[in-house]
């Protein structure tokens, strides 16, 4: 855990925390999300979009997608833990660590994003809510931005 975060603990640790909710938080991961990044590659399958790489290691930031002859790279944020304003909200436990952990993964997103365009990396950033509400405009966006990316 990152020491800013740490600062906003009492005695820097997290106390009186009931055994479930540890083990039920230790479960929590960031990959393999059915509901957010994998209804996005379903879909980007379906309409036969492809020459993407999952999660690539070798790519500042690690985004979801990265195509790679577009450069292009595509982030699917969940609206809890990238903290949206429409839908994100901060949990009633411990509500000082929360906010402070949100604030600091949208920081990190938007140097993430500044990051990769200073590449010439295009960035697009879909929410969950968006994927739910019109999954077939995420993948049209998809689709514009390879387009203008390969005429270039």
């Amino acid at each position: 855990m990152d020491r800013v975060l740490r600062a906003t603990l009492p005695d820097g640790a997290f106390r009186d925390v009931p055994p479930a909710r540890s083990r039920a938080m230790g479960k929590v991961r960031g990959k393999g999300n059915k509901s957010t990044e994998s209804r996005l590659r379903f879909a980007l399958v379906s309409a036969g979009i492809h020459g993407w790489k999952l999660h690539p290691k070798d790519i500042t930031a690690c985004p979801d997608f990265y195509f790679t002859t577009e450069r292009l790279a595509v982030f699917v944020d969940g609206c809890f833990w990238h903290g949206c304003t429409k839908c994100g909200h901060v949990p009633k436990t411990n509500p000082g660590f929360w906010k402070t952990k949100l604030k600091r993964n949208r920081m990190r997103d938007r140097r993430h994003t500044r990051m990769l365009k200073e590449q010439g990396i295009v960035v697009i950033r879909f929410w969950e809510h968006e994927l739910r509400k019109s999954l077939m405009n995420c993948v049209e966006k998809v689709v514009t931005c390879t387009v203008q990316a390969t005429k270039k």
